[in-house]
This record gives structure tokens, C-alpha cells and sequence, in this order.
């Protein structure tokens, strides 16, 4: 049964494998219905894959294989807490490990083109810290991160 609001993410052929791969990789996610397209259309055939139901952290997405004509953008991500060094490292890894590329900030894209923000419940809580001097020197140790260091950010919080 869909959800009343489900995110549909558009793949080119692809949504399948990038169900499996979150599924296999974040806790609370799951491959559901696998739905093959009734006819041919634009960017396939009757029998193919056209849509897959899935979870990613307990949010329902659709993945649609719609073809090359649209792609993901830094428009739309995933944004992670992670509790930890090591599971910011698990996260990180698997996405970037899997085809996927390095960004700023603790931003990584997946090797599908979606976006992932990796991000420590330490940096939220550090970027957003009264202490306004404390929480600059982090978002200031953030901006110079690609995977984000939770060491160097709690070191930025002490000044």
C-alpha cells in the first residue's frame, strides 16, 4: 500500500539497484513493490521495471525509471544524523565507495546523482550553539570539511 505522501525520485533505469543499495546500506529502509511497466514507453519496454517502492530511513520513496531526460540535482538530499564518528565514516564510505563523489560540508552524491548531507547531531548542535563565537569557529571548521570530522568540530567548539 503507497503512502499518502511518498517522495518520487527519477532514475534512468537504475531505481531498482539504487533501492537495494539503500536498503543494504541505512538502517529502517526496505525494497517494496517492484512494478513493471503494462507497455512500452518513452525509455522502455512492456515487462521493464517502471517503478520501485522502497523505505530510506522510514521515508517512503517511489523510485520512477523515467530515462536520461531529468536528473538529480544539489536541489533535493537526504540530510543523515549520524550519532558518530564511526557512523558518519559507515555512511560516507558506502556512498562514496559505491561509485559515488565527495563534497563540501559533509555533502556526498551517490553514484545515481542523488545527494546525501552526512551530518553529525554534533555539527547541528554546534552550528546552532548560544555561544554565537563557539558555534562561527565550527561552521567555520565545517566550511573547510568535505567529510566532517566530529573531533575537529567538538575541538572548534572549545576554541
Amino acid at each position: 500500500m503507497m503512502s499518502k505522501n511518498t517522495i518520487c525520485l527519477w532514475y534512468n533505469g537504475t531505481a531498482l539497484d539504487a533501492a537495494k543499495f539503500y536498503a543494504e546500506t541505512f538502517p529502517d529502509s526496505a525494497v517494496g513493490r517492484i512494478n513493471r511497466a503494462p507497455g512500452d514507453y518513452p525509455s522502455g519496454k512492456q515487462g521493464d521495471v517502471l517503478t520501485v517502492e522502497f523505505t530510506v530511513m522510514g521515508i517512503p520513496c517511489l523510485g520512477l525509471n523515467g530515462g536520461p531526460t531529468f536528473t538529480h540535482s544539489e536541489a533535493f538530499s537526504f540530510q543523515v544524523a549520524t550519532e558518530d564518528q564511526a557512523e558518519t565514516d559507515r555512511l560516507w564510505n558506502a556512498i562514496v565507495g559505491n561509485g559515488g563523489k565527495e563534497s563540501a560540508c559533509g555533502w556526498c552524491k551517490d553514484k545515481w546523482g542523488l545527494n546525501w548531507q552526512i551530518t553529525p547531531r554534533v555539527l547541528s548542535e554546534a552550528i546552532n550553539n548560544p555561544d554565537r563565537a563557539a558555534a562561527k569557529r565550527a561552521f567555520e571548521a565545517m566550511m573547510e570539511m568535505g567529510k566532517i570530522d566530529v573531533a575537529k568540530i567538538e575541538a572548534a567548539l572549545r576554541g
